[in-house]
């Protein structure tokens, strides 16, 4: 289940642009802020380059530490194990930006 919880703890998050397709790994202490960020082309070059639009895995941590420290072992994970967690929550890679608006 997503939330908002204001600004303490973090969010690591993944965006893509279709189903099983190009994928970012980011991390961020206000959500919705940054996904909006990403839509409209001011949130990484990545994300605008490849148009990821879509919020299709995300994760509360209690510390924005603890965030960061998900994040890069994520980033050094292999695809098929994004992939794998990503279809444990999300299986037809919806767009979960309406569950944190």
């Amino acid at each position: 289940m997503l939330y908002r919880d204001g600004n303490r703890g973090g969010w690591v998050y993944i965006m893509a642009d279709r189903y099983r397709g190009a994928m970012y790994v980011g991390v961020t202490a206000d959500l919705a802020a940054r996904i909006n960020q990403h839509r409209g082309g001011d949130g990484s070059d990545f994300c605008r380059r490849y148009g990821l639009h879509r919020l299709v895995w995300a994760d509360h941590t209690p510390s924005i530490n603890d965030a960061i420290a998900h994040e890069k072992r994520l980033k050094r994970w292999r695809r098929a194990w994004k992939i794998t967690l990503i279809e444990r929550g999300n299986p037809e890679w919806r767009d979960l930006f309406d569950t944190i608006a």
